[in-house]
């Protein structure tokens, strides 16, 4: 098979499957409102929970880091990229979480793929909940360690593969809220299972950190977890992008000499990092929006709990409607956005097939009449919606 007839065949199949992506190029916006084609659209993609990357203290941050810094880093921290506002930064967040260290990563993605990369060897086993993010699940498949997935959030399917002997050491991974269901882990016990059985834990809060717990110190703050590995990201509540590993200080000298994501990528602007300063800063005070955040959550499930569509066991500010079939989620997406209505349909292989949805994300900065607007027109749209 020619290189030609294989990519025209795989791109055959997804759009015959109804699963071909594409990107649709917007004008900017928020967290509450996105601009496309001239049309301002009522926001409900958006991962930015608290309405930070539209912050004024945020944004004049960036720009007096820009001013003193420029706008790169010039080369990888181990090299000229790593300033004192990096090391400022790093330090903050690790008071912040009560762990030794903190590494900052240019992403989420980079952050998993790295230590999962540096930390396993061919003796080793990740476990790993089945619906854990894509970084993860890759990471751990091209990893020389044995990959064994379980049922998701279920400790007792944790415990089973954890009894079961091994020559070398376990990692066990997981998200803190999961970003296609919304749903929480249950921590608490997964933690107590791989203590219990000389395990190490992952978590990726990416999703939890900013809006759960004290001050917004995300889940495991909220169940009074500290693993071992603490992954946070920052395209989220932060309302920026990079993310950080908090760890012990062997984990994270170990990891700087041998984590490839880190030491051979361009460092995280110093411009970028007095922007997360200053949204660390608003995270930590920003009682008040997380308040508003949980009371559109609830202005939205109650209201949704009288549509005809299914929704997850999420408390949290992302909301998905499972539809099932593909070209439904589409075409129910698509007269949202005739409604002026900015909503995304996930389809395999972002989710097991069958249960393709509208992943569904509610903010601080949405309004009480958003949220009405959302379910009037989620009634109004689902007639001939199979479910």
């Amino acid at each position: 098979m020619s290189w030609t007839t294989r990519i025209d065949q795989a791109l055959a199949e997804r759009r015959l499957a109804s699963t071909f992506r594409q990107r649709l190029p917007n004008a900017g916006g928020g967290s509450r409102w996105l601009t496309q084609d001239q049309r301002r659209y009522l926001n409900f993609s958006a991962n930015d929970y608290l309405g930070l990357s539209q912050h004024p203290e945020v944004i004049a941050a960036w720009q007096r880091g820009a001013a003193l810094y420029g706008v790169g880093s010039g080369g990888s921290g181990h090299v000229t990229g790593y300033s004192l506002v990096h090391q400022q930064f790093e330090q903050q967040l690790a008071q912040w979480q009560g762990y030794p260290r903190a590494l900052l990563f240019i992403s989420g993605f980079a952050a998993n793929q790295a230590v999962l990369a540096a930390l396993l060897q061919a003796e080793d086993r990740i476990l790993a909940d089945k619906l854990s993010h894509a970084s993860l699940l890759e990471a751990a498949v091209h990893s020389p360690a044995q990959l064994r997935r379980f049922q998701h959030n279920q400790p007792a399917a944790l415990q089973r593969l954890l009894e079961k002997p091994l020559a070398g050491e376990t990692l066990t991974v997981t998200e803190g809220v999961f970003s296609m269901d919304g749903d929480a882990a249950p921590l608490a016990e997964l933690h107590a299972l791989t203590r219990q059985h000389g395990s190490w834990l992952l978590v990726d809060d990416a999703h939890g950190v900013g809006v759960m717990g004290a001050q917004g110190r995300g889940s495991c703050w909220q169940q009074q977890v500290r693993p071992e590995l603490l992954v946070l990201t920052f395209g989220k509540a932060f309302g920026c992008s990079g993310a950080a590993i908090l760890c012990d200080d062997a984990t994270a000298d170990y990891l700087l000499q041998f984590a490839r994501h880190l030491i051979y990528s361009t460092a995280m602007p110093a411009a970028q990092v007095c922007a997360l300063q200053a949204a660390l800063t608003c995270i930590q005070q920003a009682d008040d929006l997380r308040d508003k955040l949980a009371a559109n959550i609830s202005r939205f499930r109650a209201g949704a709990s009288q549509l005809a569509f299914a929704l997850t066991a999420s408390s949290t500010a992302i909301q998905p409607l499972i539809i099932g079939d593909n070209q439904s989620a589409l075409a129910l997406a698509q007269r949202l956005r005739d409604r002026g209505l900015w909503v995304t349909a996930i389809r395999p292989p972002t989710v097991p097939a069958g249960t393709a949805r509208l992943r569904l994300t509610i903010t601080a900065a949405h309004q009480p009449e958003d949220i009405d607007i959302l379910l009037e027109s989620l009634n109004g749209c689902s007639h001939g919606i199979s479910q």
